[in-house]
């Protein structure tokens, strides 16, 4: 049955740190972000063009807005992001009294409530001031309220089926976490491990949670997406992909069939990237045998 499954590069470009993937199915487009290359793209599987956008800063992620246009997480500014005016207005701070954090991921909510972390900058990939990181939300009046503070690299978000847990990585205590979920007030409570890497699996990044209410993680270093069973804490599936550095995923496509996957080529020395040519590029996943469901616009 594994064999089934095709792994192929649909956006070739050396992103420094591709991340974020998120898929609008109004335009059944790919949104997703270059952090360091400070650029936001979309690319349209159907005529293979990509837009982009550049954002004058680290750019963590870009999620679309009810209201329309998208919402993005530029330095330590939440924006909202005109993108046929290609204009840029923040709408709050977070970390004012940390100048060299930076947001990092962030995803709506099922209720539309904007969930996003920072972390400290890299001086390298992966090596960071820990424990200058938090976790947020921002509500659609935009008032922001702090979860948890003393993280390392505030990382992959997402919700199970029932939106009463909510799944959090912070990437350098190479767990999988979980919170109990109150989808009505956006509390966070009862944290506990469901999945704790092993070795060669390098650091849990991005995620997804499939429509089986499955987790899909982004293993940075790990060159792969593993596939957890939350309830059981065990590895389903391994998906290999032919860079080291991958970054985060999402499910995509007109029936949400298509694991969609980004990676990074930033901290590679050259060696490294003549043999991973493709590192930094996007890729499609298929014949997974699952799908995903599909992503939430940010209320405010």
């Amino acid at each position: 049955m594994m064999s089934s499954v095709k792994v192929e590069c649909v956006v070739k470009m050396n992103t420094l740190i591709g991340e974020g993937p998120v898929w609008e199915e109004s335009d059944q487009m790919l949104l997703f972000v270059d952090i360091a290359g400070q650029k936001i793209h979309r690319w349209s599987p159907a005529t293979n063009q990509i837009q982009s956008m550049e954002t004058g800063d680290t750019v963590g992620f870009a999620v679309p807005r009810r209201s329309g246009g998208y919402v993005a997480g530029v330095g330590r500014s939440i924006v909202a992001v005109d993108w046929s005016a290609q204009m840029m207005t923040s709408l709050v701070d977070v970390d004012e009294n940390k100048p060299n954090n930076r947001l990092n991921d962030g995803k709506a909510d099922p209720m539309g409530r904007l969930l996003a972390g920072t972390m400290g900058k890299e001086k390298r990939p992966t090596q960071v001031e820990k424990k200058q990181g938090s976790l947020y939300s921002v509500n659609s009046d935009l008032s922001v309220t702090k979860h948890l503070s003393q993280v390392d690299i505030s990382n992959g978000l997402d919700w199970s089926l029932d939106q009463k847990t909510i799944f959090y990585i912070d990437s350098l205590a190479l767990t999988v976490d979980a919170f109990d979920y109150d989808p009505s007030t956006g509390h966070l409570g009862n944290r506990r491990v469901v999945y704790r890497m092993e070795e060669g699996e390098g650091f849990p990044d991005g995620m997804t949670v499939d429509a089986n209410g499955h987790l899909w993680v982004a293993c940075y270093n790990g060159g792969q997406v593993i596939n957890i069973d939350p309830a059981t804490g065990t590895r389903l599936q391994t998906v290999t992909l032919p860079v080291m550095k991958t970054t985060s995923c999402c499910f995509g496509g007109p029936d949400y069939s298509d694991l969609y996957v980004t990676s990074a080529s930033l901290g590679l020395a050259q060696p490294e990237i003549s043999h991973q040519p493709l590192a930094g590029s996007t890729f499609r996943v298929r014949g997974l045998g699952v799908k995903g469901r599909p992503s939430h616009s940010f209320s405010g």
